[in-house]
């Protein structure tokens, strides 16, 4: 299968783990001006990356600020029908001084997509 093939088969199963991710993002609370990214499918850059148990072609998305200097996110899809993604926030968390938001992770199969926020503590 080809790239763009990919890039299609997955499409519906992009576009909801990037909703879950936004919404992750949005539940801890940030201001609207906050945010300046959120991993939308279309804005992904794409490469097929071989399985390396399988042999397989998976597809990798990876999102990058806007310079398109920096890395922000990745979506990989594997050829067990899997997938991980983590997307950046980078901010002290919005609601609890204490802790600082690294990012967002999703991660799952089909439909059943689990998501958490990445928290560090800030040092005292």
């Amino acid at each position: 299968m080809e790239l763009s093939e990919h890039i299609t088969v997955n499409r519906q199963q992009a576009e909801n783990v990037c909703r879950r991710l936004t919404d992750e993002i949005n539940k801890l609370g940030f201001a609207v001006a906050e945010i300046k990214n959120y991993p939308r499918y279309d804005e992904a850059s794409f490469v097929l990356v071989k399985d390396p148990y399988t042999g397989e072609q998976n597809l990798s998305c990876f999102w990058y600020d806007r310079d398109n200097s920096q890395r922000i996110g990745r979506l990989q899809f594997n050829s067990d029908g899997s997938f991980y993604a983590e997307y950046d926030v980078v901010k002290t968390h919005p609601g609890k001084a204490n802790w600082f938001v690294e990012g967002v992770a999703a991660w799952g199969k089909a439909e059943n997509i689990k998501a958490e926020a990445k928290l560090l503590p800030m040092p005292t």
